[in-house]
């Protein structure tokens, strides 16, 4: 196994040709569109691999990557190389201790909008304010807290592959940036209710608490006798005014293989589905009848 970040030298190869690997999304410059990716891209260049970075960057982009597993800690995955079985690469961050994810949490819980943005879903903007106030970092820092490795015989480590695999957790996490904590050990679920749980968090919580509405009235003889729909109960039918709204909404997917994105791809199944759900509401909306005449 190489030695972790070792700067060896590698006659550069021609990897094979990879069937169905994820493709990276960005296609030229930089990858990461959010703060928190750039902020995991840059721990990776700051390395200075050279022209590994750039061969990385190819190969995430050419499908390379056969397949990422992102867990608590560690992350696995397939890269093609130049020869026929593909390399197993592995990167491993240090996790944080339990007391440690705890004061994270108080420290967290004791903004509001960092406990209102988690709750809901999402990154606070300056949560590594939150983490360095209780001297901790969200991102690994130092090399020691980042162990990478690769089956390839390259003596660099990080090698090519491995920068690839890195660039595109970069564009994952911009999908989910629930991924760095998860990188970091913890779940999303379990940081919610780590920051739930916080005491400031808990206090606020309890003193907004509503009394609860009483139930509506249920009437089973309404229930069991119905009523008739109204006439209008389609309401007036027309295209939407979006395309894949929904889709849109839930952004890209993660570890995309295709060659175009899915919501491009989509689109036009979508345009169609439309026209012909109308076509068919219109033959098999029924017409009024033409009067007879005199």
């Amino acid at each position: 196994m190489k030695p972790p970040f070792f700067d060896g030298h590698f006659p550069p190869s021609r990897p094979l040709d990879a069937k169905g690997g994820i493709r990276a999304r960005s296609r030229r410059g930089a990858f990461g569109q959010t703060w928190w990716a750039r902020r995991w891209i840059a721990v990776l260049e700051r390395l200075e691999l050279g022209g590994r970075l750039a061969r990385g960057r190819s190969y995430a982009r050419r499908g390379q990557v056969l397949d990422v597993a992102v867990g608590q800690g560690r992350v696995t995955a397939r890269v093609q190389g130049s020869r026929p079985e593909p390399y197993a690469v592995s990167l491993e961050a240090r996790t944080l201790s339990p007391s440690e994810w705890r004061r994270a949490a108080a420290a967290l819980g004791r903004e509001a909008r960092f406990a209102a943005s988690l709750l809901a879903g999402h990154m606070p903007d300056d949560v590594e304010d939150a983490f360095r106030a209780a001297g901790l970092s969200l991102f690994p820092e130092r090399r020691a807290d980042l162990r990478t490795a690769c089956s390839c015989p390259d003596a660099s480590n990080p090698c090519k592959h491995i920068a690839a695999v890195y660039y595109l957790l970069g564009e994952e996490f911009d999908r989910d940036p629930f991924l760095v904590f998860r990188l970091r050990g913890v779940d999303r679920e379990e940081l919610v209710a780590l920051v739930g749980a916080s005491p400031p968090a808990r206090a606020r919580a309890e003193a907004s608490e509503a009394p609860a509405a009483e139930p509506l009235p249920a009437s089973t003889d309404a229930f069991w006798r119905g009523s008739d729909p109204p006439e209008d109960l389609l309401g007036r039918v027309e295209p939407p005014s979006v395309t894949a709204a929904l889709l849109g909404r839930l952004g890209p997917f993660p570890f995309w293989r295709g060659r175009e994105p899915l919501f491009k791809a989509l689109t036009p199944v979508y345009q169609a589905a439309s026209t012909r759900a109308l076509d068919v509401l219109v033959e098999t909306s029924p017409t009024p009848e033409t009067p007879a005449r005199a």
